[in-house]
């Protein structure tokens, strides 16, 4: 049972991360103000620091609540087109995942922008949801994989990248080939590399006309190479 103390901190923690997030709007991360956010909450400055300790846990928060919705939308949209092609899924990912990345460019930059200047992610607490969107494409070219949509890639992978894609097969017990797992495990990259470039202009004039349809196309050439 939740008690009333429970709840009244949880309310906090979302209002803290509610504010935080209007903040990232106007300012850099690195200025994130924690007195400024303590304003906004409602709260007095030493009110505040009995839920966020400084303004790294502040950034914290807010990382792994922007890679937990980003995750969230993209699951969703595997599972709205479960009854598609794998193909269609993975066109479908990452479609929403630049959907996602459009609206809140902010936080798309917090997670894979310029590094925040003297922040270091805690990994006991940001590796897991940091990793959801790539699991999910993990999983996808697994099932793939074992429904007979996913032929093996040929590739030559050195002894350290091979050793390190067996080792992600052992520990996420994945029947596919190492050799598909290297591909799927840069695809998120290259996705995000192409999201990064059409949410923040990155497109030079009179290039690319029809971002999402380039996205589209784009996602069919990854497709290809890993297997699909």
């Amino acid at each position: 049972m939740v008690t009333p103390r429970q709840s009244a901190r949880e309310q906090m923690m979302r209002d803290v991360v509610r504010v935080g997030r209007e903040h990232l709007k106007t300012v850099l991360p690195a200025d994130l103000s924690l007195r400024g956010v303590a304003r906004d909450v409602g709260v007095v400055p030493s009110g505040l620091y009995r839920y966020v300790r400084d303004r790294e846990a502040l950034i914290t928060l807010l990382i792994i609540d922007a890679y937990d919705e980003l995750a969230d939308e993209v699951d969703a949209a595997i599972e709205a087109a479960s009854r598609r092609s794998h193909r269609k899924r993975l066109e479908a990912a990452v479609l929403a995942a630049r959907a996602w990345a459009v609206r809140e460019p902010s936080r798309f930059a917090l997670l894979y922008g310029t590094p925040v200047l003297g922040y270091q992610a805690p990994g006991e607490q940001t590796v897991g949801p940091g990793t959801r969107v790539v699991a999910a494409l993990g999983r996808l070219a697994e099932d793939a994989w074992r429904t007979g949509k996913l032929r093996k890639v040929d590739a030559t992978l050195s002894q350290p990248v091979r050793a390190d894609m067996e080792r992600l097969r052992q520990q996420h017990g994945l029947d596919m080939p190492a050799s598909n797992v290297a591909r799927v495990y840069g695809l998120w990259s290259a996705v995000t590399g192409a999201i990064l470039f059409d949410a923040f202009g990155q497109y030079a004039a009179d290039t690319v006309s029809d971002k999402e349809a380039f996205l589209r196309d784009h996602v069919a050439g990854l497709a290809d190479t890993i297997g699909l």
